[in-house]
């Protein structure tokens, strides 16, 4: 319930009749809005983990030293994996993006810190925030021969998006890794 305070006394109708053009006015406003994306063929959804991938990718290249596909495509496997998967439904899209690249960037180089200045100027993540969702991001890809995510897991074992499914992933991430850089 919205209130409004009015310096000066309105009679109760005028005021009445104020709050009722506003309604309406907001109302039409929203509708025009509507058409209008609808004429433009737009869709509004909500974001999902691959939205901001495609951002902070570009941060994580320039850092990589490797095949820039490699990263892509295994950082895009792990974000794809939590799509269906109910326990990162708390965690925000950025930061599942954010975790991907983590977790891929160590499946690749597992003795290098995955993280690094660079990638927290640009997602605006510390290790230390990322620990709970790369946790979770690393049991299911651990996890996932024996899972009900089959299809997603057959489309990354090819060769054109370089059967990063199969990559080796080992099976602890040293604690180091998710301490933040000293100021």
């Amino acid at each position: 319930m919205r209130s409004i305070a009015l310096p000066i006394d309105f009679p109760l109708h005028i005021v009445l009749d104020l709050v009722l053009f506003r309604n309406t006015q907001i109302t039409q406003v929203l509708r025009m809005e509507a058409s209008i994306l609808g004429c433009l063929k737009f869709e509004m959804t909500a974001p999902t983990g691959k939205c901001f991938l495609r951002r902070f990718l570009h941060a994580a290249q320039v850092c990589h030293e490797g095949p820039a596909l490699h990263l892509e495509f295994l950082a895009s496997y792990i974000t794809e994996l939590s799509l269906l998967e109910y326990s990162l439904l708390c965690h925000v899209p950025s930061l599942i993006a954010a975790s991907s690249i983590f977790l891929a960037n160590f499946i690749l180089k597992p003795t290098k810190n995955p993280w690094n200045t660079t990638l927290s100027y640009h997602t605006q993540y510390k290790p230390s925030t990322l620990r709970d969702c790369v946790k979770v991001l690393h049991r299911l890809f651990r996890v996932g021969l024996g899972s009900n995510l089959p299809a997603i897991r057959e489309k990354y074992s090819q060769h054109k998006y370089k059967f990063v499914a199969k990559k080796y992933c080992p099976p602890s991430i040293p604690a180091n890794f998710f301490q933040d850089a000293s100021s």
